[in-house]
């Protein structure tokens, strides 16, 4: 087994949460193949998200994660099979997700199945991301009146009040 083939694609997944966590949307473009697909089994848009394409896959996030949605993604125990210049992975994961316009909160847990591929250049990157819930929370962030929110960074210098600082309380 390449070790070495193993942490690129260990790399290649944290890179793609940090991007999303960050809205590093540019940087994130880079982690997936052009024509990728992902397939995401949240039961918060009531049937399960498909997108095909980077563009798109990018399109998606930059509408849907403004600076109002704070997500925070942490994966681990990768099972990871490589066949050249191929791969598959599975990751165990767990997410929250607080949308402070629509005042809720969502966590949730599944287990990523992912296809990657080494491109010409030598990069692996992801072909196809997907996961069915193994669960999903939601609450309303109006059923909690303690409930106060501080999140980075700051948007109006100085100030330590971020864009979802205003919007929660």
């Amino acid at each position: 087994m390449d070790l070495v083939t193993l942490e690129e694609i260990r790399q290649l997944k944290y890179r793609y949460l940090r991007c999303v966590d960050q809205k590093l949307w540019d940087e994130l473009a880079d982690v997936f193949t052009a024509d990728a697909t992902v397939d995401y089994g949240t039961r918060v848009y009531g049937k399960p998200l498909k997108i095909t394409g980077a563009g798109d896959i990018i399109a998606y996030f930059r509408a849907k994660l403004g600076p109002d949605v704070i997500t925070v993604h942490a994966a681990g125990q990768p099972e990871i099979t490589v066949d050249g210049e191929t791969a598959t992975g599975t990751w165990r994961f767990e997410d929250t997700v607080i949308a402070t316009e629509h005042r809720v909160v969502v966590t949730g847990a599944a287990f990523y199945e992912d296809r990657y591929e080494r491109g010409a250049d030598g990069k692996w990157r992801i072909a196809h991301t997907g996961y069915v819930r193994t669960y999903e929370a939601m609450l309303s962030l109006d059923d909690l009146p303690s409930f106060r929110l501080t999140a980075g960074p700051s948007s109006a210098a100085g100030t330590g009040a971020s864009v979802a600082d205003a919007t929660v309380r």
